[in-house]
Protein backbone atom coordinates (compact mmCIF):
# COMPACT_ATOMS: atom_id res chain seq x y z
CA UNK A 1 0.00 0.00 0.00
CA UNK A 2 1.37 3.41 -1.01
CA UNK A 3 1.37 5.07 2.39
CA UNK A 4 5.01 6.06 2.86
CA UNK A 5 4.51 9.57 1.51
CA UNK A 6 1.44 9.99 3.72
CA UNK A 7 3.30 8.99 6.87
CA UNK A 8 5.94 11.62 6.13
CA UNK A 9 3.24 14.29 6.27
CA UNK A 10 1.98 13.38 9.73
CA UNK A 11 3.73 16.04 11.80
CA UNK A 12 2.63 17.97 14.85
CA UNK A 13 -0.18 20.43 14.49
CA UNK A 14 -3.39 22.30 15.16
CA UNK A 15 -4.54 25.78 16.20
CA UNK A 16 -7.54 26.00 18.53
CA UNK A 17 -8.43 29.65 17.86
CA UNK A 18 -11.85 30.78 16.65
CA UNK A 19 -13.58 27.73 18.19
CA UNK A 20 -17.20 27.14 17.19
CA UNK A 21 -19.06 24.74 19.48
CA UNK A 22 -21.87 22.82 17.76
CA UNK A 23 -23.21 19.72 19.53
CA UNK A 24 -24.20 16.73 17.41
CA UNK A 25 -25.93 13.91 19.28
CA UNK A 26 -28.59 11.22 19.03
CA UNK A 27 -31.32 13.85 18.76
CA UNK A 28 -29.50 16.01 16.21
CA UNK A 29 -27.55 13.87 13.76
CA UNK A 30 -25.93 15.46 10.70
CA UNK A 31 -27.62 15.12 7.31
CA UNK A 32 -24.73 13.02 6.06
CA UNK A 33 -25.66 10.29 8.57
CA UNK A 34 -28.70 9.59 6.37
CA UNK A 35 -31.03 9.22 9.36
CA UNK A 36 -28.90 6.46 10.91
CA UNK A 37 -27.30 6.40 14.37
CA UNK A 38 -23.89 8.12 14.28
CA UNK A 39 -21.19 8.83 16.88
CA UNK A 40 -21.84 11.90 19.03
CA UNK A 41 -19.48 14.84 18.61
CA UNK A 42 -19.09 18.56 19.12
CA UNK A 43 -17.65 20.78 16.37
CA UNK A 44 -14.99 22.93 18.02
CA UNK A 45 -13.70 24.69 14.92
CA UNK A 46 -14.35 24.79 11.20
CA UNK A 47 -11.95 25.85 8.45
CA UNK A 48 -12.04 25.54 4.68
CA UNK A 49 -9.78 22.46 4.91
CA UNK A 50 -10.97 20.58 8.02
CA UNK A 51 -13.09 20.54 11.18
CA UNK A 52 -11.93 19.95 14.73
CA UNK A 53 -14.40 17.68 16.54
CA UNK A 54 -14.65 16.42 20.11
CA UNK A 55 -16.11 12.90 20.16
CA UNK A 56 -17.78 11.12 23.05
CA UNK A 57 -16.76 7.57 24.00
CA UNK A 58 -18.44 5.05 21.71
CA UNK A 59 -18.87 1.30 21.19
CA UNK A 60 -18.13 -0.44 17.88
CA UNK A 61 -18.07 -3.92 16.40
CA UNK A 62 -14.84 -4.57 14.53
CA UNK A 63 -12.73 -6.94 12.50
CA UNK A 64 -9.03 -6.80 11.61
CA UNK A 65 -7.30 -7.57 8.33
CA UNK A 66 -3.61 -7.48 7.39
CA UNK A 67 -2.95 -6.66 3.76
CA UNK A 68 -1.74 -4.22 1.14
CA UNK A 69 -5.06 -3.40 -0.54
CA UNK A 70 -7.43 -1.09 1.34
CA UNK A 71 -10.38 -1.73 -0.96
CA UNK A 72 -10.05 -5.53 -0.87
CA UNK A 73 -9.75 -5.47 2.93
CA UNK A 74 -12.88 -3.33 3.17
CA UNK A 75 -14.92 -5.73 1.05
CA UNK A 76 -13.89 -8.75 3.12
CA UNK A 77 -14.47 -6.93 6.41
CA UNK A 78 -17.89 -5.65 5.40
CA UNK A 79 -19.07 -9.21 4.84
CA UNK A 80 -17.96 -10.24 8.33
CA UNK A 81 -19.59 -7.26 10.00
CA UNK A 82 -22.78 -7.51 7.98
CA UNK A 83 -23.13 -11.14 9.13
CA UNK A 84 -22.85 -9.88 12.72
CA UNK A 85 -25.64 -7.32 12.39
CA UNK A 86 -27.74 -9.92 10.52
CA UNK A 87 -27.77 -12.17 13.59
CA UNK A 88 -24.32 -13.75 13.95
CA UNK A 89 -24.17 -12.76 17.60
CA UNK A 90 -24.92 -14.50 20.89
CA UNK A 91 -28.33 -12.83 21.15
CA UNK A 92 -29.14 -13.85 17.55
CA UNK A 93 -30.44 -10.32 17.22
CA UNK A 94 -30.59 -8.25 14.08
CA UNK A 95 -28.73 -5.02 14.74
CA UNK A 96 -29.71 -1.90 12.74
CA UNK A 97 -27.21 -0.49 10.28
CA UNK A 98 -25.44 2.70 11.37
CA UNK A 99 -22.97 5.21 9.98
CA UNK A 100 -20.16 5.58 9.32
CA UNK A 101 -18.18 2.49 8.40
CA UNK A 102 -14.70 3.38 9.66
CA UNK A 103 -11.27 1.92 8.99
CA UNK A 104 -8.28 2.48 11.23
CA UNK A 105 -5.18 2.27 9.05
CA UNK A 106 -1.81 1.49 10.61
CA UNK A 107 0.50 1.87 7.61
CA UNK A 108 3.12 -0.76 6.85
CA UNK A 109 6.77 0.10 7.37
CA UNK A 110 7.38 0.38 3.62
CA UNK A 111 5.75 0.14 0.18
CA UNK A 112 6.01 -3.68 0.14
CA UNK A 113 4.81 -4.19 3.73
CA UNK A 114 1.31 -5.13 4.87
CA UNK A 115 -0.81 -2.53 6.62
CA UNK A 116 -3.16 -3.22 9.51
CA UNK A 117 -6.81 -2.41 8.73
CA UNK A 118 -9.38 -2.44 11.54
CA UNK A 119 -12.84 -1.97 10.05
CA UNK A 120 -15.76 -1.12 12.36
CA UNK A 121 -19.51 -0.52 12.44
CA UNK A 122 -20.85 1.93 15.02
CA UNK A 123 -23.07 0.19 17.58
CA UNK A 124 -26.63 1.67 17.62
CA UNK A 125 -27.44 3.81 20.63
CA UNK A 126 -29.83 1.27 22.12
CA UNK A 127 -27.03 -1.32 22.20
CA UNK A 128 -24.15 0.95 23.28
CA UNK A 129 -24.24 -0.20 26.92
CA UNK A 130 -25.28 -3.80 26.25
CA UNK A 131 -23.82 -4.89 22.93
CA UNK A 132 -24.49 -8.46 21.71
CA UNK A 133 -21.23 -10.45 21.51
CA UNK A 134 -20.16 -11.73 18.10
CA UNK A 135 -20.13 -15.47 17.48
CA UNK A 136 -17.41 -15.33 14.81
CA UNK A 137 -13.82 -15.57 16.04
CA UNK A 138 -12.67 -12.81 13.67
CA UNK A 139 -15.25 -10.23 14.84
CA UNK A 140 -14.93 -8.44 18.18
CA UNK A 141 -16.38 -5.62 20.25
CA UNK A 142 -14.27 -2.49 20.64
CA UNK A 143 -14.54 1.06 21.93
CA UNK A 144 -13.11 4.43 21.02
CA UNK A 145 -12.40 6.63 24.01
CA UNK A 146 -13.42 10.25 24.26
CA UNK A 147 -11.08 12.22 22.00
CA UNK A 148 -10.61 15.13 19.61
CA UNK A 149 -10.07 14.61 15.89
CA UNK A 150 -9.15 16.70 12.86
CA UNK A 151 -11.62 15.76 10.14
CA UNK A 152 -11.42 16.41 6.41
CA UNK A 153 -14.62 15.74 4.43
CA UNK A 154 -14.99 15.10 0.72
CA UNK A 155 -17.75 13.97 -1.69
CA UNK A 156 -18.09 11.23 -4.27
CA UNK A 157 -17.10 7.59 -4.28
CA UNK A 158 -14.03 6.87 -2.15
CA UNK A 159 -11.32 4.25 -2.58
CA UNK A 160 -7.73 3.73 -1.43
CA UNK A 161 -6.24 6.33 -3.77
CA UNK A 162 -8.88 8.93 -2.91
CA UNK A 163 -8.51 8.46 0.85
CA UNK A 164 -4.72 8.74 0.59
CA UNK A 165 -5.04 11.90 -1.49
CA UNK A 166 -7.38 13.49 1.07
CA UNK A 167 -5.18 12.37 3.97
CA UNK A 168 -2.23 14.03 2.26
CA UNK A 169 -4.27 17.22 1.82
CA UNK A 170 -5.19 17.18 5.52
CA UNK A 171 -1.53 16.71 6.43
CA UNK A 172 -0.61 19.68 4.25
CA UNK A 173 -3.32 21.82 5.87
CA UNK A 174 -1.87 21.06 9.31
CA UNK A 175 1.79 21.69 8.41
CA UNK A 176 2.04 25.05 10.15
CA UNK A 177 0.07 24.23 13.28
CA UNK A 178 1.40 23.56 16.75
CA UNK A 179 -0.71 21.01 18.66
CA UNK A 180 0.30 17.32 18.32
CA UNK A 181 -1.77 14.58 16.75
CA UNK A 182 -1.25 10.84 16.36
CA UNK A 183 1.26 9.88 13.69
CA UNK A 184 1.01 6.08 13.92
CA UNK A 185 -2.48 5.66 12.42
CA UNK A 186 -5.37 7.43 10.76
CA UNK A 187 -9.04 6.67 10.13
CA UNK A 188 -11.24 6.71 7.07
CA UNK A 189 -15.03 7.05 7.34
CA UNK A 190 -17.68 6.31 4.72
CA UNK A 191 -21.32 7.20 5.30
CA UNK A 192 -23.21 5.97 2.25
CA UNK A 193 -24.45 2.72 0.71
CA UNK A 194 -22.74 1.77 -2.58
CA UNK A 195 -25.95 2.34 -4.56
CA UNK A 196 -26.32 6.00 -3.48
CA UNK A 197 -25.12 7.99 -6.54
CA UNK A 198 -25.29 11.59 -5.32
CA UNK A 199 -24.47 13.70 -2.24
CA UNK A 200 -22.03 11.14 -0.91
CA UNK A 201 -19.97 12.00 2.19
CA UNK A 202 -16.57 10.64 3.24
CA UNK A 203 -14.02 11.69 5.85
CA UNK A 204 -10.42 11.25 6.96
CA UNK A 205 -9.70 11.53 10.69
CA UNK A 206 -6.43 12.37 12.47
CA UNK A 207 -6.69 11.86 16.25
CA UNK A 208 -5.30 14.52 18.58
CA UNK A 209 -2.65 13.46 21.08
CA UNK A 210 -3.76 13.75 24.69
Amino acid sequence: MAVKSFVALLILGISMTNARHVKVNADKSPKFCNGLDCPEFTVLKQTDEYDIRAYEQSAWVSTEILGMDFDKAGEEAFGRLFAYISGANEAKEKVPMTAPVITRVIPGAGPACESNFTISFFVPFKFQSNTPKPTADNVFLSSIEKHEAYVRSFPGYANQDKYLKEAEALGQALLNTTTPYRQDFFYTAGYDAPFKPFNRHNEVWFFAEE
